[in-house]
């Protein structure tokens, strides 16, 4: 059985995770996308206990969910067949979902389409852009509002190389093991306050050098993309903690919309302390099937 745990930036899940290391014969399996990058420990707030796939990349390096899914799928096999509980905890939905599945991903775009397509529609403007859509992809211009500027120009990738944006069903499907999917539900006002408290903890651990330092050095595409990376590197300190802090809340809302599609999850109350939650986990989990204890 592997546990999984999702829930918005900031909620606590690598505490409840370090609790359940010490109940249960189990390995963290992050579903992180800006934990992969190795340099950054402070900024991706990496664990204080092991774990898989964290820090395992360059900032160089280019990553893609596919080459993820490749080696979670891997690294969950591995503890699986090692007779020991994958522990899968992340807040990259799309991440934390191909962990999980065997998603089926499009053909990559052309060189150059994703500036190319949002300088079209831009240039177009939103209803003639939808409009040119629905000419090569009706289904998906039936799905995309004209104003979603985002989905429309991903729509307009797609169909060029053959794909469409409605075949993009992520969450269906079977997953690949038997999975409990765990949620950590927080009011919104706890959890702008420890979304502020992190980022001022992050300062006070010296973030602001890590990204410095870091920031001067060849970096990928999805590496400039780690949120509060360039932030941290480039802006004073209040300035760095306002900005940080907004993007974090903007963050977690658009986390709490992939929470809404998680099939099947059970959802816990964030406001207990981790090990309050990590003995709800373990028997909710225990109740369906034996786990090997620590």
């Amino acid at each position: 059985m592997i546990l999984a745990l999702y829930g918005p930036t900031a909620s606590g899940k690598s505490a409840v995770a370090a609790a359940l290391l010490e109940r249960i014969d189990a390995e963290v399996v992050s579903a992180d996308s800006a934990a992969l990058y190795a340099g950054l420990p402070i900024l991706t707030a990496a664990p204080d206990y092991p774990a898989r796939l964290v820090g395992v990349f360059p900032l160089d390096h280019e990553v893609s969910v596919g080459e993820y899914q490749t080696i979670a799928h891997a690294a969950i096999d591995e503890i699986l067949a090692a007779g020991r509980t994958p522990i899968v905890v992340g807040g990259t939905g799309l991440y934390f979902r191909a962990a999980l599945a065997a998603l089926e991903f499009p053909p990559p775009p052309q060189p150059g389409a994703r500036q190319r397509w949002t300088e079209t529609y831009d240039r177009l403007g939103p209803e003639e852009a939808h409009d040119l859509l629905a000419r090569s992809d009706p289904e998906a211009a039936g799905r995309v509002h004209p104003n979603d500027r985002r989905r429309v120009v991903r729509a307009l990738e797609l169909a060029e190389v053959g794909a469409s944006l409605a075949g993009d069903e992520l969450w269906v499907g079977e997953l690949r093991h038997t999975t409990l999917v765990f949620s950590l539900a927080m009011i919104p006002e706890r959890l702008d306050n420890r979304i502020r408290a992190r980022a001022k903890r992050m300062l006070a651990e010296g973030v602001q050098e890590e990204a410095a330092g870091a920031w001067s050095q060849p970096l990928s595409a999805t590496a400039r993309k780690v949120l509060g990376f360039e932030e941290f590197a480039t802006l004073p300190r209040a300035a760095a903690l306002e900005a940080v802090a907004a993007a974090s809340h903007r963050l977690a809302r658009y986390q709490r919309k992939w929470i809404r599609r998680l099939p099947g999850v059970i959802t816990l109350d964030g406001r207990q302390t981790a090990e309050e939650l990590a003995d709800e986990i373990v028997a909710l989990a225990g109740a369906r099937e034996r786990l090997p204890r620590r």
